[in-house]
């Protein structure tokens, strides 16, 4: 994998931070994207002084210039990118009669289109290299949670949009995956709690008890799966939703 360049989006923070920080790990150059270049300082810094290679990407994912421009740089930078991580995500909560038209578009457009412009722009250097990986996160919100129509909508979209990509990308040695987290310790499940009205630590230990393993999980424990999914080993392993919840899920 030390030949191989990714780019994981949403990665300053979080489950985003610890996946590149793993795949550099892993031996894989890392371009780490969010919005703003200046917010991945921290997660290069972690995979520079690890001995590992970054580069800090700033692109609005929803924005077709804006993603473009950014996996032209990492290739000019790095080389061509071959593992894609969408990880970039938001949360605009409230129930359905209270959703404003501008929160649902936001969900949307970050998720599902943003999805869709980093897979497209980097697809065409997996297809030249006869190899790649392609790696979406969808989540357990995707059967169905209170106050999130717009946020379920979207990481449901995102299992059927990783199916499709397997089928049209397989036959030039692409894989698509997507891995759906169950409770995850970040600042998003953080904010959950917030809208809620419950503080952090007692939501994190309600949460625990509903989990047949009897813990939250962890961002690394994300990281986990995301590196076998992208490694070589993992080359028949496509088209699949890989639930990460501590426990099964219907």
């Amino acid at each position: 994998m030390a030949e191989r360049v990714a780019v994981v989006t949403g990665a300053a923070r979080g489950i985003g931070a610890a996946i590149a920080t793993r795949l550099a790990s892993d031996g894989l150059k890392v371009g780490v994207l969010d919005l703003d270049a200046a917010h991945c300082a921290d997660t290069v810094k972690a995979i520079t002084d690890a001995g590992g290679q970054a580069v800090a990407l700033g692109a609005d994912v929803s924005d077709e210039d804006s993603v473009n421009a950014a996996v032209d740089q990492l290739a000019e930078q790095l080389g061509a990118p071959t593992v894609l991580v969408n990880n970039a995500g938001i949360l605009r909560d409230n129930l359905i009669f209270k959703m404003s038209v501008d929160d649902w578009n936001a969900v949307m457009n970050v998720h599902l289109r943003g999805s869709f412009l980093m897979s497209r722009a980097v697809q065409k250097y997996m297809v030249e290299a006869k190899w790649g990986r392609i790696v979406s996160m969808s989540s357990t919100s995707a059967q169905g949670n209170r106050g999130q129509v717009n946020y379920s909508a979207a990481k449901a979209g995102l299992q059927g949009f990783t199916k499709t990509l397997a089928v049209e990308l397989g036959r030039f040695g692409v894989t698509a995956n997507a891995i759906a987290p169950g409770f995850i310790v970040t600042d998003m499940t953080a904010a959950t709690a917030a809208r809620v009205g419950v503080p952090f630590e007692d939501y994190q230990k309600a949460a625990a008890g509903q989990i047949p393993v009897q813990r939250v999980g962890r961002p690394e424990d994300i990281a986990h799966t995301a590196s076998f999914l992208v490694s070589e080993g993992a080359g028949f392993v496509s088209g699949q939703v890989i639930y990460v919840a501590g426990g099964p899920m219907d």
